[in-house]
């Protein structure tokens, strides 16, 4: 059997160059799979699965979570940073580098990690309902470039500026978390950090691990005059206090909105909800990560 490179060729930083000196780091013989489309990804990992010994993936937060909802069994993992921010590899400790993070990965040792589910569908490192959300959107509103790649860390940083603005720095009640109460927002965490800007990690919640349950971020409500606190506290980790939900490695988290709010699943918009079910999947795949890690 021969290992297989899922490469999704409008990934912000991938390009012919990259794909090759890539190939180069890995197992002799590894066979290169293109996509051409969305959703494509989930369909080549679940082909090549049993067949494979290992599935490296070049691309995105979106190709990767595409190919984690393609994999049904026990098949490596290499997740090689080839989009924008990247956050899966980079919180399993391969890096910003693709090149390196190939190399890492191909000699790297097998990790179970635990995924989250959103209704039923697998998330590797963050899913939101509500204002994260909603920035997902936002950003995705501005289309991507001539060569199919969407906005850097400006464009989030500017419109999470104009998301405020048009909130007015308001964010109310508008969602009932199961036996946990009334929240503005919901942010679940499967991983530590949350996200990144730039080089710099959002944390959001300071215990949240792959080998863990889902971690909760849910303030009751947002006013204007909260929002630089709130701000500092999700950079550097949030601590339960009156007015902010903090919960540590759930297995279920439920909760039902006032209205239709937007959902957002490792940074991509799967449109608008209601009725929301977060699960824990513990040791759900096996990913390459560094000796050690």
């Amino acid at each position: 059997m021969a290992s297989v490179l899922i490469v999704n060729p409008r990934a912000s930083k991938v390009s012919e160059d990259l794909v090759a000196r890539v190939v180069w780091e890995l197992p002799d013989g590894v066979v290169v799979l293109r996509t051409e489309g969305p959703g494509e990804a989930t369909e080549l990992a679940h082909a090549h699965e049993s067949s494979a010994d290992a599935i490296f993936v070049l691309g995105g937060d979106g190709t990767y979570n595409e190919v984690l909802n393609g994999i049904g069994g026990p098949v490596p993992l290499g997740f090689l940073p080839g989009g924008g921010t990247s956050v899966l590899p980079r919180a399993l400790g391969l890096g910003r580098d693709p090149v390196a993070a190939a190399r890492i990965a191909a000699a790297g040792v097998e990790r179970p990690i635990g995924l989250g589910r959103v209704n039923g569908r697998r998330f590797s490192f963050n899913a939101g309902v509500g204002v994260d959300a909603e920035l997902v959107r936002r950003v995705d509103a501005r289309g991507r470039d001539a060569g199919g790649a969407r906005p850097g860390d400006a464009a989030f940083v500017g419109e999470a500026l104009r998301l405020l603005l048009a909130h007015r720095g308001r964010f109310p009640e508008a969602l009932e978390i199961d036996g946990v109460g009334r929240a503005a927002f919901a942010l679940v965490a499967n991983c530590y950090p949350y996200t990144y800007a730039g080089r710099m990690a959002v944390r959001v919640a300071r215990e949240a691990s792959f080998d863990a349950g889902l971690d909760l971020v849910a303030p009751v409500s947002v006013r204007p005059a909260g929002v630089p606190r709130l701000l500092l506290e999700l950079r550097r980790g949030a601590a339960p206090r009156p007015g902010l939900t903090v919960l540590h490695d759930l297995d279920r988290i439920e909760l039902r909105c006032d209205r239709p709010m937007p959902l957002q699943v490792d940074g991509e918009d799967l449109g608008d909800v209601e009725h929301v079910v977060f699960e824990s999947e513990p040791e759900a795949v096996i990913a390459l990560v560094p000796d050690g890690r």
